[in-house]
């Protein structure tokens, strides 16, 4: 085999394919990447078994062929070397050879028929949103999922489409973040929980246009996306969701309205108390016009007061104040509404659109 690529195109596609390659392996083929220019273009794959990206890369074949080769070291060099035509080649023994001008260096490689292809996705139920979009979605929800959890629904998103409306749900033990798109002439066929670790390394190569579309197919065990030149398949995981509809009551005691901006600034100064061991929460004092926000703490005591529009009773009510604020800035809206039923109860956020709804649950406390 031999390549030559310009290096921000050699660059590019290892970054993208380098996020599906595993960290934490005893099988050495699964911390590399596959080069395969067997065929009329050059494809990058990266696989962990759970999630395979594979993306094509502009280049030149001078020679057909394929290697397998370890994704960190690979990375890590032609990230360091000059703009410039860069030249791939590999060697019977599977040698993989990089040279650009009159410098070159040498990594094993391992065969590429060693590696493990990404699976075949049928292409039959399907929807489609922007890059921009699916971008925004997850990074409005993913926050809420559980990193390790003794029961895996809550490290995946559910996403459900019916009469065509494409639900997103992310929990963990502490609150739920939901998401709905409606998506054109599709009714419904969507039930499919995908791993947060997935999404996020979507997220990640996925671009901020509203015009550059992702085609995601969805089958039993499989998703798969499909945009620009990368195609990225995750398995899903096994199992039922949780029925959060039962935990959406619209019933409401206090609701009140609020500059979400002076919101997230006044719970952050009060957070400034607040060690990192520490778990105190913020309180919320509410009554007409005003909403006092108060921490204690050994270090000392933080007080702010936000002007408001109310609606029901006056209430005190605590959070965890991460919890809200991560809520809290991934909102684009100016003016927020919070919903109460009592201080044993969830905070509903949404809109009245129906577009978000954010439920965290509120924490014991004890005023000093």
């Amino acid at each position: 085999m031999k390549l030559e690529f310009e290096k921000s195109e050699l660059v590019k596609g290892v970054s993208i394919v380098q996020k599906a390659v595993s960290v934490r392996t005893t099988m050495n083929i699964l911390e590399c990447i596959l080069i395969d220019a067997s065929a009329s273009s050059v494809l990058f794959t990266g696989n962990d078994l759970d999630l395979g990206i594979q993306t094509k890369v502009e280049g030149e074949i001078i020679e057909k062929g394929r290697v397998a080769v370890d994704a960190k070291l690979f990375s890590e060099y032609v990230k360091k070397l000059p703009d410039g035509k860069i030249t791939i080649e590999s060697t019977p023994e599977d040698l993989c050879i990089i040279s650009y001008g009159n410098n070159r260096c040498e990594i094993q490689g391992m065969s590429a028929d060693e590696f493990s292809y990404i699976p075949e996705v049928e292409k039959v139920n399907s929807i489609t949103l922007s890059q921009f979009e699916l971008k925004e979605i997850i990074n409005q929800t993913i926050f809420s999922l559980a990193l390790n959890d003794i029961n895996p629904m809550m490290t995946g998103e559910l996403f459900e489409l019916k009469e065509n409306v494409l639900r997103i749900i992310a929990l963990d033990s502490h609150r739920i973040a939901m998401r709905k798109v409606t998506i054109d002439d599709k009714d419904d066929g969507v039930y499919a929980i995908i791993p947060g670790k997935s999404l996020k390394e979507i997220a990640g190569i996925l671009s901020a246009d509203t015009e550059d579309k992702v085609d995601i197919y969805f089958t039993e065990k499989h998703v798969l996306f499909e945009f620009d030149n990368t195609k990225v398949v995750s398995r899903l995981l096994e199992g039922t969701y949780f029925n959060v509809n039962q935990m959406f009551s619209t019933d409401s005691e206090t609701r009140i309205k609020v500059d979400r901006t002076s919101l997230i600034d006044s719970i952050e100064r009060t957070m400034i108390f607040i060690k990192e061991t520490d778990k105190r929460p913020v309180i919320f004092d509410i009554t007409d016009g005003s909403l006092r926000l108060f921490v204690n703490s050994t270090r000392g005591r933080g007080e702010e007061n936000i002007e408001i529009e109310k609606e029901g009773g006056d209430l005190k009510i605590g959070f965890n104040p991460k919890f809200l604020t991560d809520a809290l800035k991934v909102i684009d809206d100016e003016y927020i509404t919070l919903s109460f039923v009592n201080s044993k109860s969830p905070c509903f956020i949404k809109d009245e659109e129906d577009t978000y709804l954010y439920l965290i649950l509120p924490v014991n406390f004890t005023e000093e």
